[in-house]
């Protein structure tokens, strides 16, 4: 559905979105913030839009620039991009943990080289997630 309605009360916007996700619909709500907090709460994808993002603070999922509205698809698409390196991330997580529990477990691990090599998975998650996010923000020619 991409159906646009404007100048609607708070409560009619609560309802109608409401009203939608009954029927079994995905609903994306993009407004202000400022009277549309029910909405965009209630929302599955509740994007505010403002000129200053470091005075505002909204129940909402994402908040977005007035400037890069037009951005909009590929700050989608980028999300999407972002859930794959979680993914990944947990992945390689994993990998460590059970690598690490397991010659934890048979004794072949001193507790000296456990003590470093859990800062080490950390730094490598981190360090992953940071890079891997930089470059999907980069393809999508958001930065």
């Amino acid at each position: 559905m991409e159906d646009m309605f404007f100048e609607r009360t708070p409560q009619e916007k609560l309802d109608f979105i409401k009203q939608l996700q009954q029927n079994g619909h995905k609903v994306m709500m993009i407004g202000d913030g400022l009277n549309d907090a029910g909405a965009l709460k209630q929302s599955d994808l509740g994007i505010a839009i403002t000129d200053n993002v470091n005075n505002f603070s909204p129940g909402s999922d994402a908040i977005l620039n007035g400037r890069a509205l037009k951005k909009l698809p590929m700050f989608l698409k980028f999300s999407k991009d972002a859930l794959h390196v979680v993914y990944i991330s947990f992945c390689i997580s994993l990998t460590y943990n059970v690598v690490g529990l397991s010659y934890a477990v048979s004794g072949r691990l001193s507790p000296l080289i456990a003590a470093i090599l859990m800062p080490l998975s950390t730094f490598t998650i981190i360090s992953f997630t940071s890079l891997a996010t930089h470059l999907a923000a980069k393809k999508r020619k958001l930065i």
